[in-house]
């Protein structure tokens, strides 16, 4: 788990639960998320979601860079199955070493 100041000097800690397939955090009491499957060591990162009140302060940026880092400690490669993680995917070309070798970020 790591923490880093949200817009409003709150801090971001983001949790891997692994059992569940998700990175969960919560800020003022609201949820943020995103989940995932496992498959042949492929992370597919199939929704991202953060409650209406914390959009735009960084939350679901800060939950997909923390599951982007554990792909890459993990040796995973990423397929982003949402479109929240594939736009952030494409503004962040270092990420692009994390994707499926013929992986095309569309």
């Amino acid at each position: 788990m790591t923490t880093e100041p949200a817009a409003r000097g709150d801090a971001i800690a983001v949790r891997h639960d692994a059992r569940a397939g998700r990175f969960e955090a919560e800020v003022d009491g609201l949820p943020g998320l995103a989940t995932y499957r496992l498959v042949d060591g492929v992370m597919r990162i199939d929704h991202t979601e953060v409650a209406p009140q914390l959009e735009g302060r960084g939350v679901a940026s800060r939950i997909v860079r923390e599951a982007l880092a554990y792909a890459e400690a993990n040796g995973l490669r990423v397929e982003p199955w949402c479109s929240y993680v594939r736009g952030y995917m494409k503004r962040h070309p270092e990420t692009h070493k994390l994707l499926p070798d013929g992986f095309v970020l569309r």
